[in-house]
């Protein structure tokens, strides 16, 4: 299976692109800026949501759906959320085309227009929150522990697949609390989960903390997100949790009648997590050879490859091969057996290789009469000939071990390009070179922005487990209670 792709050092943006289509887990679509995510792309989309789904579920949450199209009247309630995504909305305006007069093309029926235009959903907190109206009187309907899967439209103007595209798939809780600490408690589980998952499913390390008020949620009081470094050295944003506070209780008056016997606005959350994941992964892991997937999250675990030169030597490889793979599958690790005549040995190599699996088996007449079995690592790249013997089990140890190995390996990564800068002349040569920056700032939107149109790079995070260290604003000079992470990121 030829690659023809550049390597990460040559193109980390075309090598990425070229991965991305080559591996078979996405293309462009017709529709300018969508995508086509392929059945290979989405067996790893749905390993992703299984976990997340299963974490959301045992912290006691609920999936529930809502409609895709929002009356435009809905985001006129709540300013600074119409204000952050006004110029991303897509507009429904009419419900029906017809022929033009001469019947040669489609054309807008202008009779149908909708008397109120809708909004196709760039985030659900509006239609949700008039909902919540209906379902909430009382202290006893609280609290509302709902997630949704769907679908959602951002109108973006450059794209790239999965990292940034006008329509992507992600899943979306709302919750309502009965009191701040409840909601706050709600808003940092949630980051734990998304903390969890990242770290022991992805294997890519993240830092936690809040946004710094230019880069939060539209309409949030607080955001909480985790943060990942890919291997050009650029951030990425992998998940976000928001403290609403009441805002959207107010906006949509949804009140409930406390023990007390009091009127009280509701306190909100929200927390979403996408398909960017995917692209994280992708950029976090994968070499100049292909993709590299965390066994937990690949969809072939273990693949095992006969070579033969005479069908009777299949026949008897194949007897052997179906054994390991059922005693394989018996331990819950998912097999594939390619017995294909219709390509070579060497070109299913460079097939699974390229595709990431984690594991490559490989069988012949000789291994049957020595009970042994050649095992090559996705990760390292190293081989090596095992004994049959408790083969599922050498597989098992050996799949935890890469899950491991791929996280140790990102996290040294990330240490070796973290940097303390205190000048502003470190800081703008050293941004250049990518990677995560901690340095003092004089906590004003103004610097932040400043920074920003300077050197195109962002506070990508306020750490929450940073001990408060005084010192002076790289830009300003002026005084600063602790370093935040800058860096530059999709």
């Amino acid at each position: 299976m030829a690659k023809n792709f550049p390597t990460r050092k040559e193109n980390y943006s075309q090598w990425y692109n070229d991965l991305v289509i080559k591996a078979d887990l996405a293309e462009n679509s017709a529709v300018r800026g969508c995508m086509v995510i392929k059945p290979y792309g989405f067996a790893i989309w749905e390993k992703m949501q299984a976990a997340l789904d299963k974490m959301f579920k045992d912290t006691g949450h609920q999936n529930a759906y809502f409609p895709i199209f929002i009356p435009k009247s809905f985001f006129n309630k709540e300013a600074s959320h119409v204000k952050g995504f006004a110029k991303e909305c897509a507009v429904v305006t009419h419900y029906r085309l017809k022929t033009s007069e001469d019947g040669k093309e489609i054309v807008v029926d202008e009779d149908a227009k909708l008397e109120e235009e809708l909004i196709i959903r760039p985030t659900s907190e509006t239609i949700i929150w008039d909902t919540y109206k209906n379902w909430i009187q009382s202290y006893r309907d609280l609290p509302i522990l709902v997630n949704q899967w769907a679908n959602v439209v951002r109108w973006e103007m450059r794209t790239r697949l999965f990292l940034r595209t006008t329509e992507f798939l992600w899943q979306e809780g709302h919750t309502a609390h009965e009191t701040k600490k409840e909601a706050v408690e709600e808003t940092e589980k949630i980051l734990n989960i998304y903390t969890d998952f990242a770290e022991k499913w992805m294997a890519v390390p993240v830092l936690k903390g809040t946004k710094s008020p230019n880069e939060r949620f539209a309409g949030a009081v607080e955001t909480y997100c985790i943060e990942a470094l890919m291997q050009d050295g650029k951030a990425l944003q992998a998940g976000t949790s928001h403290f609403l506070g009441q805002n959207f209780a107010k906006a949509f008056d949804v009140k409930f009648l406390t023990k007390e016997n009091k009127l009280e606005y509701v306190w909100a959350t929200s927390w979403g997590v996408s398909t960017r994941l995917m692209g994280a992964l992708i950029m976090a892991h994968s070499d100049d050879n292909g993709l590299v997937l965390p066994p937990k999250l690949a969809p072939i675990q273990v693949v095992i490859i006969p070579i033969y030169k005479k069908k009777e030597q299949l026949d008897l490889i194949s007897v052997k091969a179906n054994q390991i793979k059922k005693a394989l599958e018996q331990k819950g690790i998912s097999v594939k057996y390619d017995d294909r005549d219709t390509h070579k040995p060497g070109w299913k190599f460079s097939e699974y290789e390229f595709k990431g699996v984690p594991i490559r088996l490989v069988i012949g007449p000789r291994d049957l009469e020595n009970e042994t079995i050649e095992v090559a690592r996705r990760d390292t790249l190293e081989k090596e000939v095992l004994q049959i013997t408790d083969i599922e089990n050498k597989i098992e140890n050996l799949l935890k071990q890469i899950q491991s190995n791929l996280f140790q390996k990102a996290l040294s990564f990330r240490e070796d390009n973290t940097f303390i800068i205190d000048t502003w002349d470190e800081f703008k040569e050293r941004i250049e070179k990518g990677g995560f920056i901690l340095a003092h700032w004089d906590g004003t939107a103004e610097t932040e922005q400043k920074i920003k149109d300077e050197t195109k790079a962002t506070i990508r995070t306020i750490p929450i487990e940073n001990l408060n260290e005084e010192g002076k604003c790289i830009y300003t000079g002026k005084h600063s209670k602790q370093r935040v992470i800058f860096a530059r990121a999709y």
